[in-house]
C-alpha cells in the first residue's frame, strides 16, 4: 500500500530507562550548531569575550544549572537529556580551554534539584541567595564572572511585565552583587522573548551580554561554544529591544480587555514604529537587525540597477578582522509619502555569508520585485506604488545602512486590484506616521459572534462519529484512494459516491494510533483511506513523556530566525522531519509564524520575528525542509494569534491594511514560495468572526487571492461552529469533528452534501503528497 509507512513501527532504538530515542548524533550536532549561530552578542566592551585560554570562570545564577531549552505547551519536546551552561563549561575545562569554579556549580545544581523535587518546573525556580563564603572564594579564584538569567513561558497564558520582562528582586540583587564584586562580568540571557535591557546597556560593570535565547537540548554547550570562541557569534536581532516595556506601541492596550485587542498601532509594528514615529528612535536600546561579532566586516556596494521590474544589488562582504565569522546583509526600502502613510524603512531582502576567514571576501547578489514596495489602499482595494523617490539601503542593521539606489516613479501605479475583505467594524483609531492617531467612526465594542442557532453549544468537547455510522458494507467495486489520488477527476468521482456519514466522518479528525497523541486525519477503511497521525512542534517532534519516545529539541523559532540563514533552517526542518517519519507520523504542526506584536505574548518563542519578511522566508525554509521528507508541514496560526489570554474568544481588531501588510504577509510568502500542504487556522476571532469561520480570510484571501491549494484545518477544540467552518472553507475540524451537529445542520438546511464534498476533496488531496 502506498501509505504503509504510517503503520506503527516499534523497531526503534532504545534509550535510557527503556525509552525509544529517534534522531541521530548528526541531528544533535546540527541543533548545537544552529543554536550557536542564532545567539546574538549585544555587548562586548574591552573584548572580554571570547574568554581567553586558561581564564578562570565563576558561573552565577540558577540558569547556569536550571537551563530552559524551550517553551511550554505544543512547543515542548521530550528529550533524553538537556545540556546546561555548567555542562558546557565543564566540557571546555576538560578541553583545557578554561578553569571553572566548581563549588558554585555544586551549589546551584543542588538548589535547583531540590526545587525540582518540590514540583517547580525548569525556568521558574527562585534565584537563591549566594552564601558569603562562596562569594569570597569565587572572587579569589575567578578572573571573570558569568551570570545567567532564564525565562520560561508557554502556550495558553501571557507573560507579565513585573518579574518576567523585568528582573525579579532576587535577580537584581544577584546581578548587582556579582557585577560589583568582579572586574569582568558577562551576562547570558536564556530567554524565549524580548526582555528588559536597560539594566545592562550602559552599565560599565557588565562588559559583555550574550542573548542566548532558548537553544534546545544542546543550548548549554552552544552557549559555551560562543563564550569560549569555538563559535563566532553571528546572530542578528529579529526584534527591536526598546528601553522599556511601555515604549512599545502595543503596550497601551495589550491588557485593556480579555475580550478583544485593538491593533491601534496599525502598520507601525516593531522597527516600523521606532524608525518612523517622531521621538521613538531615542527609545531603542538595540535596533532591529543588530548583532556584534568577534570579527569585523566591510560591506561594499558593487553595483545596483533596475531590470525586469526588479531591484538588483551586488554586494561585497570582506572579513577585515582577526577571527573567522559570518555576516548578515540586509536590504531596506524607504517609500515616498503620499496619500498613504508609510514606515520610514521596510526590510525587503537579506542574505548571510558563508564562514569567512580573515581577509576573505564573498560577493552576494540580492534582488526583490519593485511591486513589493507597494502599499495597500483600503479606499480603492488595491496595492499602489505612489509617485516619488524610492530609496534602497544596504547594511547589517536597520541603523547601519548605506544608500544603494534611488528609484524614481513619475506616476502612481496600481500593482494589484483586489476586493476589501476582513474589514473591521470596531477599530476606534489607528496610528499615523507623524505620531498622531486617526479617529475612526465606530461604536463601543460588542461581540459579533452569533450563536443563536446553537443555544446549547458545547465548548471544547471532543466528539467522534459513532461506530455504526462507519459500518458500511464494502463493495468489491468500491474505488480505493490509492487508485484515484493522482487524478482529480477520479478523486471527485469517488467522493461523489460517499455517503453523508462517511463525508461527516472525514471532515473531523480520527483517534490516535501508534505514539501519536494529537489525533489524526482520514481513517476510512471502506476506501482504504489510512489514518495519518499529527504531532506538535515547532521546536521538535513533541510526543508526551508517558509514551516513552525521546526526540531532538531544536532551538526555539526566534533563535532560528536570528540566524538569518534560510539554508540552515531548511536543514533543521529536513532533519526534524526525519524524526517525524521515524515515528510514523505524517503531519508536523509547524512552523508557527505569528508576529511579535508585543513582548508579553506568551508564545513568542514559537514565532520568528516582529517582521513579516523574516518570518515568511524563515518559515518557507522550514516548510521546504520538512516536506522534502514527504511530511506535511502545517503552517499556523492563521491569523493574528498575537496574545494568549482568552485566546479561544479574543477578537483581534485590525485594519485591513495592517492585516495584509503585516499579519498575513508572512503566510503569503510561505504559500507563494514553499507550497505548504496544510495550514491551521487560529483560535481567536478576527474582526468579529472566528478565524476558522472567516470566509474572507480562507476562501477570499488564502485561496482566492493567493491560490492556495492545500488543506485548511482548525486548531484543536476551538470555540467555532463546525458547519460554519465547512462553509468558510476550513476543511477539517481537529481533533474531532462535530458529527452530530453537522448531521443536524444538514437536516436544517444550513449546509449541503456538496459543501461536505468540497471540503473532503482538500482533505484527501493531502494524501497525494505523503
Amino acid at each position: 500500500m502506498r501509505w504503509s509507512r504510517f503503520k506503527y513501527n516499534p523497531c526503534l532504538p532504545i534509550g535510557k530507562d527503556g525509552k525509544r530515542v529517534t534522531g541521530s548524533k548528526e541531528h544533535i550536532e546540527l541543533s548545537r550548531r544552529a543554536a550557536s549561530e542564532g545567539m546574538v552578542l549585544l555587548k562586548n566592551e574591552n573584548n572580554v569575550l571570547p574568554l581567553k585560554k586558561g581564564a578562570k570562570i565563576a558561573l552565577f545564577g540558577k540558569a547556569s544549572s536550571d537551563y530552559v531549552k524551550g517553551g511550554g505547551g505544543s512547543g515542548d519536546v521530550t528529550v533524553e537529556y538537556v545540556k546546561n551552561l555548567c555542562d558546557g563549561m565543564i566540557e571546555k575545562q576538560e578541553e583545557n580551554k578554561i578553569c571553572v569554579f566548581r563549588p558554585l556549580i555544586d551549589f546551584y545544581s543542588k538548589n535547583v534539584k531540590e526545587q525540582y523535587e518540590n514540583g517547580i518546573i525548569p525556568g521558574q525556580t527562585v534565584e537563591p541567595i549566594i552564601p558569603q563564603e562562596l562569594l569570597r572564594e569565587s572572587k579569589e579564584f575567578a578572573d571573570v564572572a558569568v551570570i545567567s538569567i532564564c525565562r520560561f513561558s508557554g502556550e495558553g497564558y501571557d507573560r507579565e511585565e513585573k518579574d518576567d520582562f523585568n528582573l525579579t528582586e532576587s535577580e537584581q540583587l544577584m546581578v548587582e552583587t556579582v557585577s560589583n564584586l568582579f572586574e569582568k562580568t558577562v551576562l547570558v540571557l536564556n530567554v524565549g522573548g524580548m526582555v528588559d535591557s536597560s539594566y545592562f546597556i550602559n552599565n560599565d560593570k557588565i562588559q559583555s551580554v550574550l542573548l542566548a535565547w532558548q537553544a534546545g537540548m544542546m543550548g548549554g554547550f552552544a552557549e559555551a561554544d560562543v563564550l569560549c570562541g569555538d563559535a563566532c557569534p553571528c546572530g542578528k536581532l529579529t526584534d527591536t529591544f526598546a528601553s522599556s516595556f511601555s515604549d512599545y506601541p502595543s503596550s497601551e492596550n495589550f491588557n485593556e480587555s480579555k475580550d478583544y485587542v485593538c491593533y491601534t498601532d496599525d502598520i507601525f509594528v516593531g522597527y516600523r514604529y521606532f524608525e518612523t514615529i517622531p521621538g521613538a528612535k531615542a527609545k531603542v536600546n538595540y535596533p532591529f537587525g543588530f548583532g556584534l561579532s568577534y570579527t569585523s566586516f566591510n560591506i561594499e556596494i558593487l553595483s545596483s540597477d533596475v531590470s525586469e521590474n526588479k531591484i538588483n544589488i551586488r554586494i561585497s562582504v570582506k572579513n577585515v578582522g582577526s577571527f573567522k565569522g559570518k555576516e548578515v546583509v540586509q536590504v531596506y526600502s524607504s517609500s515616498p509619502d503620499g496619500k498613504l502613510d508609510k514606515p520610514y524603512l521596510e526590510l525587503r531582502a537579506f542574505a548571510k555569508t558563508k564562514l569567512l576567514l580573515p581577509n576573505e571576501s564573498q560577493t552576494l547578489c540580492m534582488s526583490f520585485p519593485i511591486y513589493e514596495m507597494s502599499s495597500y489602499d483600503e479606499e480603492s482595494a488595491s496595492y499602489i506604488l505612489e509617485q516619488g523617490e524610492y530609496k534602497i539601503f544596504v547594511g547589517n542593521c536597520v541603523r547601519n545602512l548605506d544608500l544603494a539606489l534611488t528609484y524614481v516613479l513619475t506616476c502612481n501605479t496600481v500593482t494589484e486590484t483586489l476586493s476589501n475583505l476582513c474589514v473591521p467594524q470596531k477599530l476606534p483609531k489607528k496610528l499615523k506616521s507623524d505620531g498622531s492617531y486617526e479617529d475612526l467612526t465606530v461604536g463601543e465594542y460588542e461581540a459579533k459572534i452569533d450563536t443563536s442557532d446553537w443555544p446549547e453549544k458545547p465548548r471544547c468537547k471532543f466528539e467522534h462519529i459513532q461506530p455504526d455510522l462507519r459500518e458500511i458494507k464494502v463493495d468489491e467495486n468500491t474505488p480505493k484512494l490509492e487508485e484515484v489520488i493522482d487524478s482529480d477527476e477520479k478523486l471527485i468521482n469517488m467522493i461523489s459516491h460517499m455517503s453523508i456519514p462517511e463525508l461527516v466522518d472525514l471532515v473531523g479528525g480520527c483517534p490516535n494510533s501508534g505514539v501519536a497523541n494529537t489525533w489524526g486525519i482520514g481513517d476510512l477503511p471502506t476506501y482504504d483511506i489510512p489514518a495519518v497521525m499529527t504531532a506538535d512542534g515547532p521546536a521538535g517532534l513533541r510526543i508526551k513523556p508517558e509514551v516513552g519516545v525521546c526526540t531532538t529539541a531544536w532551538p526555539c523559532a526566534t533563535l532560528l530566525a536570528c540566524t538569518w540563514d534560510v539554508d540552515l533552517v531548511e536543514k533543521v526542518g529536513k532533519a526534524a522531519a526525519r524524526e517525524v517519519k521515524e515515528n510514523n507520523i505524517g503531519m508536523w504542526l509547524t512552523p508557527a509564524l505569528n508576529i511579535h506584536r508585543s513582548p508579553l505574548c506568551g508564545r513568542n518563542f514559537e514565532y520568528y520575528s516582529e517582521d513579516p519578511v523574516v518570518s515568511g522566508y524563515m518559515a518557507a525554509a522550514m516548510v521546504k525542509g520538512i516536506q522534502s521528507e514527504r511530511i506535511s508541514a502545517c503552517i499556523k496560526h492563521f491569523a493574528c494569534n498575537n496574545k494568549e489570554t482568552n485566546r479561544f474568544a479574543s477578537d483581534s481588531i485590525v485594519s485591513e491594511r495592517a492585516l495584509r501588510e503585516i499579519y498575513l504577509k508572512g503566510f503569503q510568502i510561505v504559500v507563494k514560495n514553499a507550497n505548504p500542504w496544510s495550514l491551521m487556522t487560529s483560535y481567536n476571532i478576527v474582526n468579529g468572526t472566528y478565524s476558522s469561520e472567516n470566509k474572507d480570510l480562507i476562501t477570499g484571501i488564502l485561496r482566492g487571492e493567493w491560490g492556495y491549494k492545500g488543506l485548511v484545518l482548525s486548531d484543536w477544540a476551538n470555540f467555532a461552529e463546525h458547519y460554519r467552518e465547512i462553509l468558510a472553507g476550513n476543511n477539517l475540524r481537529m481533533p474531532t469533528g462535530s458529527s452530530k451537529r453537522l448531521l443536524k445542520a444538514l437536516e436544517l438546511g444550513l449546509i449541503t452534501k456538496q459543501d461536505l464534498q468540497n471540503n473532503v476533496f482538500y482533505i484527501l488531496k493531502l494524501f497525494a503528497n505523503l
